[in-house]
């Protein structure tokens, strides 16, 4: 496909809203109320009492205060401004000065869902909420596993991020120094799109590669290493990088790492990058933890910096830009067609 060019749009707005997204991870959502936006739905996310995850929409019925700025009396949220107050279900139960409730005073609850450390809501049509179709990425939370994680929230278009995450030669330029090394550019990559089950799979696997300070430091690992990238990308929201590497050469066991993203769509322009790093080796090492959190927090920032200038730059355009895409950009093409199927059904 070298030398194909196509239109890009600068804010794409046309988001699949019968999917799963992530609002939040699950050791976000307490007793205190949490702001989120989805799809441009504003929501207010707090767990009941018992511990269960709850999804309100954003905004009093009254004069659209944030639910989010407001407070919990047990299970039901009370309007910071006036004292409306709602139940779990989004049915307000008390106003002030007066005993009738009006049938109107309601806040739309959202389908929720909370699977493998990460809370799923749905702002598509509820009938249409099934949480058996939520991908799975349980080495968040099996045994055995570690796992660093974040959010950052980034102003720049969802689709931007998708491409940045499908193409990893970009690691050798923008990550130099992180994660990224000459051979990650210089590997030729394999595609694979499963249209049917709606995944995207790109392989780029280095026999003899330097080895980055991420797995250096993490692992112990002196010398040149043989380096697996395996991405599976499941649209609309989840991205699993399978990473595994050993000394180049050896028949060494692989110190496995699986990079999770949930990229989730917040407002035409703006998206939230859910992101982990899951090990299984030195479990028990408490500065391996920190290291891998704060490295890959400065990679994660090294991303956010580069997309928000990418979209003022994208903004600044004239009308009819062409982009060029090659070789390396097979993932995310077939990425933006899969997404712009579920957009469009």
């Amino acid at each position: 496909m070298t030398g194909h060019t196509g239109s890009t749009t600068t804010h794409a707005d046309n988001f699949a809203r019968n999917q799963w997204y992530v609002a939040a991870w699950s050791s976000e959502v307490g007793r205190e109320l949490l702001g989120r936006t989805v799809l441009g739905e504003p929501l207010a996310l707090y767990r009941t009492e018992a511990g269960e995850p709850v999804v309100l929409a954003d905004r009093c019925v009254h004069r659209r205060f944030p639910l989010s700025a407001s407070g919990l009396d047990g299970d039901r949220v009370v309007c910071g401004y006036h004292g409306f107050t709602y139940d779990t279900t989004g049915t307000c139960v008390y106003v002030p000065g007066q005993k009738r409730v009006p049938r109107t005073a309601r806040v739309t609850s959202y389908p929720v869902s909370e699977v493998d450390g990460m809370v799923w809501v749905w702002v598509g049509d509820p009938e249409l909420a099934d949480p058996a179709t939520i991908r799975r990425a349980e080495h968040l939370t099996a045994n055995g596993w570690v796992t660093v994680q974040g959010m950052e929230p980034i102003d720049a278009d969802y689709g931007l991020l998708v491409d940045n995450l499908m193409d990893l030669s970009h690691e050798t330029y923008l990550h130099g120094g992180y994660i990224g090394t000459p051979e990650v550019a210089e590997t030729p990559i394999t595609t694979e799109v499963d249209e049917k089950a709606g995944i995207v799979r790109v392989s780029r696997h280095m026999s003899d590669a330097e080895c980055p300070p991420f797995y250096a430091r993490s692992t112990g690992i002196e010398g040149r290493i043989r380096r697996l990238q395996d991405i599976e990308y499941h649209p609309p929201c989840l991205y699993l990088l399978h990473s595994r590497i050993s000394p180049a050469g050896t028949d060494a066991p692989l110190f496995r790492t699986e990079i999770t993203y949930a990229i989730t769509p917040s407002a035409p322009g703006k998206v939230y990058d859910f992101w982990a790093v899951s090990r299984n080796f030195a479990v028990d090492d408490e500065e391996v933890t920190t290291f891998l959190r704060d490295f890959n927090h400065t990679v994660v920032m090294q991303d956010v910096d580069a997309l928000n200038l990418l979209q003022r730059a994208l903004d600044s355009e004239p009308a009819g830009y062409q982009e060029l895409s090659i070789n390396i950009d097979t993932g995310g093409l077939a990425a933006r067609r899969i997404l712009a199927g579920l957009a469009a059904g």
